[in-house]
């Protein structure tokens, strides 16, 4: 059987979904596996939402937000990246590889930066293999 991941991606509307729209628009490549939530800003992410994605079987999950200081809600970003931080410790003491949690900054006319990125953590769960830690299920 060939496994593929489940990576699931919340992009922060302004910035990396923009980005991530300009990557399909240039056609650029990058895997399939990652299945995009716009979000209204990356500091909008809980945690509660993260475990859920992890505890519904994916085997990774992406935060993308604005570059820092660019925030369309001046410091949603900082927060989040302060939430992952503590998360990944979270992640580590449950269990769980705190490497199938990713973040980046990536703004709209980064589009093959988000395909970079996008190729880069699919390779990166590859890795690690499927997240067996909560079980498989299906989204």
């Amino acid at each position: 059987m060939n496994w593929e991941p489940k990576i699931i991606a919340f992009l922060c509307n302004w910035c990396s979904y923009a980005g991530a729209d300009l990557a399909g628009v240039s056609r650029l490549q990058y895997p399939a596996n990652v299945k995009i939530i716009k979000v209204p800003c990356s500091g909008r992410i809980s945690p509660e939402l993260i475990l859920n994605a992890f505890h519904k079987g994916a085997d990774g999950v992406w935060v993308s937000g604005c570059h820092i200081g660019d925030c369309h809600y001046i410091s949603g970003n900082m927060y989040a990246r302060r939430r992952l931080i503590l998360l990944k410790r979270l992640l580590e003491f449950a269990g769980l590889e705190p490497e199938r949690l990713h973040l980046s900054w990536i703004s709209a006319s980064e589009g093959e930066k988000f395909a970079e990125h996008a190729r880069k953590i699919t390779e990166d769960i590859k890795r690690l293999g499927p997240n067996l830690r909560f079980g498989r299920k299906k989204f």
